[in-house]
C-alpha cells in the first residue's frame, strides 16, 4: 500500500451516468483495488441516525475498482471520535483521470453505528431505479458483503 497525500476531487453519479455531487478531498493510501482518502463534511448540520453530521467532520473514505460498494468512516470534527460507517453501494469506482475518481450511486446504502448496528436505507429508492437483474443482483451481494464484514469485525469495521 502506497501513502501518498495528494488532491482528488471525487464525483457521484446517477445510474444514468449524470454528475449528482462533486467534492474534494486528500488521498492518504492507494492499494491494489482501492483507494483511500480524507474528505471534510461540507454541508451544514445535519441529524441523522442518532448522532450529528457536522460540518467538518472528518471522512476517511475507501472506494473499490472491483467492489460494488464504497465505506466512508465518520470521525467527530471536534475529538476524532468515530460516529459510525455510511457504505454506498453502487458500481466500482472509476480513477477518470489523474486527481479524479467518480462512481455510480445505486442508492442503497447501509449505516453502520458505532456500536455496530446496522441499518439498511433507502430500499425504495433501489427498488425504483431502472436497474437490470444483474445489476441488482451484484448490488445486494455488494450489501451482503458488507453486512458479513461488519459482522466479522473486519476492516475497517474494528469496532
Amino acid at each position: 500500500m502506497a501513502l501518498v497525500s495528494e488532491p482528488i476531487t471525487v464525483i457521484k453519479r446517477n445510474p444514468a451516468g449524470e454528475e449528482t455531487w462533486r467534492y474534494h478531498g486528500r488521498v492518504l493510501a492507494r492499494g491494489p483495488g482501492f483507494i483511500r482518502l480524507e474528505a471534510h463534511f461540507n454541508r451544514p448540520d445535519l441529524p441523522f441516525m442518532g448522532v450529528t453530521l457536522r460540518q467538518g467532520d472528518r471522512f476517511v473514505e475507501t472506494f473499490y475498482t472491483e467492489r460494488w460498494y464504497n465505506v466512508f468512516e465518520i470521525h467527530d470534527r471536534d475529538d476524532d471520535r468515530i460516529k459510525g460507517w455510511y457504505c454506498n453501494i453502487g458500481r466500482p469506482a472509476v480513477l477518470e483521470a489523474p486527481g479524479r475518481l467518480s462512481y455510480v450511486d445505486l442508492a442503497l446504502d447501509l449505516w453502520v453505528a458505532a456500536d455496530g448496528s446496522l441499518t439498511v436505507l433507502d430500499e425504495e429508492e433501489f427498488a425504483a431505479l431502472d436497474l437490470d437483474a444483474a445489476t441488482r443482483a451484484r448490488a445486494r451481494a455488494a450489501l451482503g458483503e458488507l453486512q458479513a464484514a461488519v459482522a466479522k469485525r473486519e476492516n475497517p469495521f474494528s469496532i
